[in-house]
């Protein structure tokens, strides 16, 4: 359930976006097109200010005596040549072949529509609303002189990216598929993998001024009808004026706005897609945006990769087991060594404690300060590698550390366990195969660190009890964020922790999904 600030902070947002919608209501068009087409195009160039990218091409259609008609388009969304050859072609050359002295334009218009244009997909609209709609989104709008319709022909195009690998989930058995910046070429990577006329689409448009193309895909009767209604219904209730990419939506429909965990998971890979939507998921894709979400999204899932099912399912199992060490090693390691060296000492080997006790001679900042000192520079030296140049990142990254480190040491600043122990927690968080969480991970370690500074491990016990109850209490579209293990389901351990072999995974999560899928062996 939502926080109640949660919920006063998203109606607040509400209100100021409902206050942006209304001056911009002039915008809306709500006309009907007229039979005149000079009129109809001066109107579509007042109403896009004449703009250098709309392209309008007028002629006559085939014999003299024919109704003018014209073309319209915007250059760069348009596949030219598709327009060119199936559009304006035919309709210069085949109308010639008319043998009626006079056509009515809607007997014209008909003709035009069901014998001349070749193109796959046409929709007939009046409304100058869903013509600029249709023209903004690539299409090739045909209007003909004393029609008061208009055709809207599917012509898309234009310069897109081309599918390339995965830049931040690699894999070594699995596909070399990543999504693009083109909402028609995501949903194709996922229909090539699934091939059921199950699978479906649905698609809207958010955003008052951006007009962003929405698409919902998943498995008809695998999916839970509950869930999909919260999802349509999350969408529906967001009434913005732009979209700039998926992580706008994840901000609106996120069921707690005030926590680090991510709780709507993200991925750019078509097969991970895949395997969500083959377990009841719901996955949401955005025009303009190569990352699509998938809900519901549980703790556990954040820890999984797609090279999971490539692998041998018990070399799997100990690579999950790696991260969640890991992650345990990113949260607290800092702040555990902390705590046993200022409150702690008796806790800690003699021989150890005499070497830090060395270490730390000279040294003029309590271990608290050293500590937070360490980690804001190793926070700036991974900014400044993810914003400047590839080659110049990795080199500021690497010799950075080193050098500021050595040199740290050397100028007695901080102690050498103490950059041994930053390093560590710091390649630790790298085994975490999904930086959202890692991200979480990076914020929370601080708080442990001041936690521990402060109270010892009492602070850290408590901490971890605070972030135990919180996370219990998160859900995700209705799902435990901790399912399957808060509340435990026995079925549901199969592909948590350990993954069983692939032939004995014959059911979905019990949280997610309403049907079960049968495996490769009966």
């Amino acid at each position: 359930m939502k926080s109640a600030w949660g919920r006063l902070f998203k109606k607040k947002i509400r209100k100021k976006q409902r206050m942006l919608f209304e001056d911009h209501e002039s915008l809306s068009i709500e006309q009907e097109l007229g039979p005149s087409l000079s009129e109809n195009i001066e109107f579509i160039k007042k109403t896009l200010g004449n703009s250098g990218d709309l392209i309008i091409r007028e002629f006559n259609m085939g014999k003299p005596w024919l109704n003018k008609a014209a073309s319209i388009y915007i250059n760069g969304l348009t596949d030219k040549e598709l327009t060119g050859h199936l559009v304006i072609e035919k309709l210069m050359a085949d109308a010639s072949t008319l043998d009626h002295d006079y056509w009515s334009p809607h007997q014209l218009g008909t003709f035009v529509k069901e014998h001349l244009l070749t193109i796959p997909h046409i929709e007939m609209i009046t409304e100058l609303q869903k013509l600029f709609s249709f023209l903004l989104s690539g299409q090739t709008i045909v209007l003909i002189e004393g029609w008061a319709m208009a055709c809207a022909c599917a012509s898309q195009g234009g310069e897109v990216r081309s599918i390339s690998e995965p830049s931040t989930e690699t894999s070594v058995r699995g596909p070399k598929e990543s999504f693009t910046e083109s909402l028609i070429t995501n949903t194709s990577l996922v229909r090539r993998r699934i091939k059921s006329p199950n699978l479906w689409l649905e698609n809207k448009k958010l955003g008052n001024i951006t007009q962003t193309q929405i698409g919902i895909m998943y498995i008809n009767g695998v999916v839970n009808e509950k869930l999909l209604n919260e999802v349509r219904e999350r969408l529906n209730k967001i009434n913005v004026d732009e979209i700039q990419g998926s992580n706008t939506i994840e901000e609106w429909i996120t069921d707690e706005t005030f926590t680090p965990w991510p709780t709507i998971f993200v991925t750019e890979r078509p097969d991970v897609v895949t395997g969500n939507l083959l377990e009841g998921r719901i996955a949401i894709f955005v025009d303009g945006t190569p990352i699509p979400l998938i809900v519901p999204a549980t703790w556990n899932q954040f820890f999984q990769t797609a090279e999971d099912y490539y692998l041998k399912w018990g070399l799997a199992g100990f690579l999950r087991g790696i991260r969640i060490v890991s992650f345990l090693i990113t949260l607290l390691g800092q702040a555990n060594f902390i705590a046993f060296v200022s409150f702690h000492p008796e806790l800690v080997p003699t021989p150890l404690l005499i070497n830090l006790a060395a270490q730390r001679q000279g040294v003029p900042f309590p271990i608290i300060v050293e500590a937070l000192l360490m980690e804001l520079t190793f926070e700036v030296l991974r900014e400044a590698g993810v914003r400047m140049p590839r080659p110049v990142g990795q080199a500021v990254s690497i010799v950075g550390a080193l050098v500021l480190g050595e040199a740290a040491v050397s100028a007695g600043i901080v102690s050498s366990a103490m950059v041994i122990v930053v390093a560590a927690t710091a390649i630790a968080s790298f085994t975490i195969p999904h930086y959202l969480m890692t991200d979480a991970t990076r914020l929370l370690r601080f708080v442990m660190i001041i936690l521990a500074g402060v109270l010892g491990l009492y602070g850290v016990g408590l901490g971890i009890i605070i972030l135990v109850a919180h996370t219990v209490s998160l859900r995700s579209f209705g799902v435990p964020y901790l399912s399957p293990f808060a509340p435990f389901k026995v079925r549901d351990q199969q592909d948590a922790i350990l993954r069983l072999p692939i032939p004995f995974m014959e059911k979905q999560f019990h949280f997610i999904s309403k049907k079960k899928k049968k495996s490769g062996k009966n």
